[in-house]
């Protein structure tokens, strides 16, 4: 069997209005011009619209998707599910609405080849079209996570990011804070589930990219900014507890 080089995760939670708008069909458009291996893996996380249905017609034509349904944890563990399926070279994550479109895969890919291991999209400081409210805890979160973690990303936020396969498995497989046994209710901000990742991959030797990407404002739910900078403010007292206790630190493979 030939060796798949890229894996695209794409995790789904009650993605009906953006399916219908053809997201899948752009992933699909500009993956089948590229003339390496790839696959798609959607994972459900539990939706309760009419997502699985519209994927399930989706996939009759399209051999190189497939979905993966669980119970509703979360984005983070919807992901990490993908990550542990995926069998590309190059693992990479990306939101169904797809803010961050397909086509800047060609902008992170090739830094691999540069002797990166992860590569993430950064977007526009600006964040065009975003909320006042939504750009004013953008900002009060990074200072707030700079303040505790002090990981030197200026946005980890970003919801596309690449890694190499070895270091995809061993940065996923690390996580506590968003651990697959994290439950969750309805459509929820997971700022800490980035910051958790790029944390264990910084505190584990890994080269990271940093390349601003193109970025479109989606509003995906409604936001609580009480309730979201608190749980956001915990996550990260949690992320550095376990780094004090070195839970983080030992690393088994690189590449």
């Amino acid at each position: 069997m030939k060796q798949i080089f890229l894996t695209i995760v794409i995790p789904c939670y009650n993605e009906e209005r953006n399916i219908r708008l053809g997201a899948l069909e752009n992933v699909a458009h500009f993956l089948n011009k590229k003339n390496y291996t790839w696959e798609v893996i959607l994972v459900d996380d539990g939706s309760t619209d009419a997502s699985i249905s519209l994927i399930e017609k989706f996939l009759q034509e399209h051999p190189n998707f497939r979905v993966v349904k669980k119970k509703h944890q979360g984005k983070a563990a919807a992901v990490t599910t993908g990550v542990f399926l995926a069998k590309g070279e190059t693992v990479v994550f990306s939101d169904l609405d797809q803010a961050t479109p397909i086509n800047q895969l060609d902008i992170l890919i090739p830094w691999f080849k540069k002797g990166y291991q992860i590569v993430i999209g950064s977007r526009n400081t600006k964040r065009r079209g975003a909320p006042l409210m939504r750009i004013a805890m953008a900002r009060g979160f990074m200072i707030i996570r700079n303040l505790i973690l002090d990981l030197g990303i200026n946005d980890t936020q970003c919801g596309f990011k690449a890694f190499n396969r070895s270091a995809a498995l061993e940065v996923f497989s690390k996580l506590q804070v968003y651990n697959r046994q994290r439950c969750a209710r309805g459509s929820t901000v997971t700022a800490g589930f980035d910051v958790e990742l790029l944390y264990i991959a910084k505190e584990m030797g890994y080269k990271i990219k940093e390349i601003p990407v193109e970025w479109h404002y989606q509003e995906t739910r409604h936001v609580n900014p009480l309730k979201d900078s608190i749980e956001g403010l915990i996550d990260l007292l949690r992320i550095r507890l376990n780094s004090l206790k070195g839970v983080y630190r030992t690393k088994t493979s690189n590449s």
